[in-house]
């Protein structure tokens, strides 16, 4: 028989929700549409969600990053790579670079530009490349392309066929409402995806250090 003082093992093992965060940058609006579907996604799945806007970091945000176990980079693609904010934001990690902060961390990314295609892989692989360099571990979209088929639509999710992360397209004489729908879906599942394996790496951790 079980005394009833004794520990509930079970809420004793439960595990924390991990925290995402989104550093991220938007021109006109329309990145900022893919962050909170980002977001959206993340929470949904779980997760504690931080919004930052690396434009407008502050001391403490820099902090949550450092705390998070999952950072997802954000930006525009301007003349065929991230935008300049971004850059002095990825600059500005070298502090953290050096100490290596986010070291084993989980990473992903988005990004808008106006044409289907604009270049996006290229801000994609910018992302990559800032994410190893701080020695952390990249998760895709894991989604099969959408579109293209004679059969398919451009409602698809994944309708760009990116596979590094996510892909959006808006028109440029639109604002923030022009950011497409399945785009914004693509964004969701991005955050439900990185939560997820974020959620498996925090559960191995744990395993291996019991």
């Amino acid at each position: 028989m079980t005394s009833s003082t004794q520990p509930d093992r079970t809420a004793l093992t439960q595990p924390d929700p991990v925290v995402v965060s989104l550093a991220y940058h938007s021109g006109f609006g329309h990145t900022a549409v893919l962050a909170e579907a980002v977001r959206a996604g993340a929470a949904d799945a779980g997760a504690t969600v931080h919004l930052i806007k690396v434009d407008e970091i502050t001391e403490a945000e820099w902090e949550q990053l450092d705390a998070s176990d999952a950072i997802v980079f954000g930006s525009p693609t301007y003349m065929g790579t991230a935008s300049g904010a971004f850059h002095v934001f990825a600059e500005a990690t070298s502090a953290r670079w050096a100490t290596r902060a986010w070291q084993d961390k989980l990473a992903a990314g988005f990004t808008n530009s106006a044409s289907k295609s604009g270049d996006k892989l290229h801000t994609l692989q910018f992302f990559t490349v800032l994410a190893a360099q701080h020695g952390m571990t990249w998760v895709g979209l894991n989604l099969l392309p959408g579109w293209n088929s004679s059969t398919a639509s451009e409602n698809d999710l994944n309708r760009l066929g990116f596979f590094l992360g996510a892909a959006a397209q808006s028109p440029n004489d639109q604002g923030a409402e022009g950011v497409h729908k399945a785009d914004i879906a693509t964004a969701e599942h991005l955050g439900r995806r990185i939560t997820e394996q974020a959620r498996i790496v925090a559960a191995g951790r744990a395993a291996l250090a019991a």
